[in-house]
C-alpha cells in the first residue's frame, strides 16, 4: 500500500476529515441519540459489514446462520441504549464493534433470539449472495477469527478509499487515466511500465510520473479520511494507518 508520497499534514484534506459525520460524532452524541450520529453509525455499519460476516463464518457458523447472526447483531447494536456503553477512551470503532459482536454471539443462544433475515427492527442492507461468494474466495489460512476480522477491516477501508478515488477521477473526466494508473498505487513500476502507459494515454513519461505521484497523494488523503471516520480524534489517524498497513502485509 503505497502511501509514502502523501503529505501527513495536507491542510485542506485534514480540515475536511472531521467536518463529516463519523464515529466521533456518535461518541459525542452519547451513543447515537442525534439524527446525525444515527446516520453516521448506520453508514459505518453498511461499510464494514463484511469483516463482521467473515468473523462469524470463521467462528464456524454456516452461511445462513452467519447472515442471520450478523443482521441480528446490527439490530441489537443500533439500539440507542446499547450504544451509550461506547467508551470514548477506547477510541476505535473497529475495536468497539468487534467487542460488541463477541458479546452478542456469546449470549445469542441464551437469549433464544436468533433473528431471521429481515426480522430485526433495524435492517442493514447488503448483497447476502455476494457475502458468501466473497467469503468463498478467502485464502485458506490458520488465522484466528479476530485476525480475519482485522484484515478484512483493513482491506475494506483501503477499498473504500480506492472507490472514492475512482469516482473523483470519473467526475473529472479522467476514468481512463485512473484505469491505467491504479496499479501504481500499490506497486512500484516495472522497467518500461510508464512508457507503455504514456503511449496508451498519448502522454510523455514525465507527465505519467507526475500523474502517478498526484494520484498516490490523493489516495493517501482519502485513506486517512476513511480512517478518521472510525477513530475518536485526528491524533489517532496516523497510528491506525500504520497498524492497518501491517495487517495486510504491505
Amino acid at each position: 500500500m503505497s502511501l509514502s508520497d502523501s503529505s501527513h499534514d495536507a491542510t485542506p484534506a485534514k480540515a475536511q476529515w472531521f467536518n463529516t459525520p463519523h464515529w466521533s460524532v456518535v461518541l459525542a452524541a452519547g451513543g447515537g441519540s442525534s439524527p446525525g450520529a444515527r446516520e453516521a453509525l448506520e453508514k459505518l455499519c453498511r461499510t464494514y459489514w463484511y469483516p463482521l460476516y467473515a468473523y462469524v463464518r470463521r467462528k464456524g457458523h454456516d452461511p445462513d446462520a452467519a447472515q442471520d447472526l450478523t443482521q441480528g447483531f446490527f439490530a441489537h447494536f443500533l439500539e440507542k441504549d446499547h450504544l451509550r456503553r461506547a467508551d470514548p477512551q477506547r477510541g476505535k470503532f473497529r475495536t468497539f464493534l468487534l467487542t460488541s459482536l463477541k458479546s452478542f454471539l456469546a449470549h445469542e443462544w441464551e437469549r433464544g433470539m436468533a433473528a431471521r433475515r429481515g426480522g430485526g427492527r433495524v435492517h442493514i442492507s447488503w448483497d447476502q449472495t455476494s457475502a458468501e461468494d466473497r467469503y468463498g474466495l478467502e485464502p485458506a489460512s490458520e488465522l484466528t477469527p479476530d485476525k480475519v476480522f482485522e484484515q478484512r477491516w483493513a482491506l475494506t477501508l483501503f477499498q473504500q478509499a480506492l472507490l472514492r478515488l475512482r469516482d473523483e477521477c470519473a467526475a473529472g473526466g479522467k476514468s481512463e487515466l485512473f484505469a491505467q494508473l491504479k496499479n501504481f498505487l500499490s506497486d512500484e513500476p516495472a522497467a518500461g511500465a510508464y512508457a507503455r502507459v504514456a503511449e496508451a494515454l498519448k502522454m510523455n513519461t514525465g507527465a505519467v510520473a507526475v500523474a502517478v505521484h498526484r494520484l498516490r497523494q490523493r489516495y493517501g488523503e482519502l485513506v486517512r479520511e476513511e480512517i478518521a471516520h472510525t477513530v475518536a480524534d485526528a491524533a489517532a489517524v496516523q497510528d491506525e494507518l500504520r497498524y492497518l498497513i501491517t495487517l495486510i502485509g504491505k
